[in-house]
């Protein structure tokens, strides 16, 4: 079911499915775009790369730490948040950069999403979503996993040629 908040003008999913559930939704008219946000943490030519699981979306291949952005948060606030809730990461706002924009387009719908780069963090890299996630590995920028998710390599390789911008699926 659909909910409109007029007042912020965002469209929210209610709904009983782990997948849906308060999922935050841009729209004007009949134009919706999810948020999201995607951490590229790199250090000494290598990534950090999360393997889904369990999570009825790409499960079994590589993926970046991210996740939706949630109502009143920023793109920012969103990846700060991620990286603390999946990787037991502490990242400070002015570490992360923005590292690659991509707009794109799924079955259902269309998706914003923001990548930003971070060379500095705190805390020790533990899986905290162990239920979500198989592995969290480090891998070279030029050796990326063969399951790593289409868009997210897009993302990773047209990022590090100094792509600022890309479109995945139209």
């Amino acid at each position: 079911m659909f909910q409109n908040n007029a007042q912020n003008n965002i469209l929210e999913i209610v709904s009983n499915s782990k997948n849906h559930s308060g999922l935050s939704i841009m729209c004007k008219k009949n134009n919706c775009n999810i948020p999201a946000s995607y951490l590229i943490l790199h250090q000494n030519e290598h990534i950090l790369l999360l393997k889904r699981f369990n999570t009825g979306y790409e499960d079994g291949n590589y993926s970046l730490v991210a996740g939706h952005v949630e109502p009143k948060e920023s793109f920012s606030q969103c990846i700060i948040r991620e990286a603390f809730e999946e990787a037991g990461l502490t990242i400070q706002n002015k570490d992360l950069k923005v590292f690659h924009i991509m707009h794109r387009k799924t079955p259902t719908f269309e998706r914003v999403e923001t990548f930003f780069i971070a060379t500095k963090y705190s805390g020790e890299i533990v899986n905290l979503e162990p239920h979500k996630c198989s592995d969290l590995s480090w891998f070279k920028v030029d050796q990326l996993p063969m399951n790593t998710i289409d868009y997210i390599q897009q993302a990773i390789q047209l990022g590090f040629k100094g792509v600022n911008y890309s479109e995945h699926g139209w």
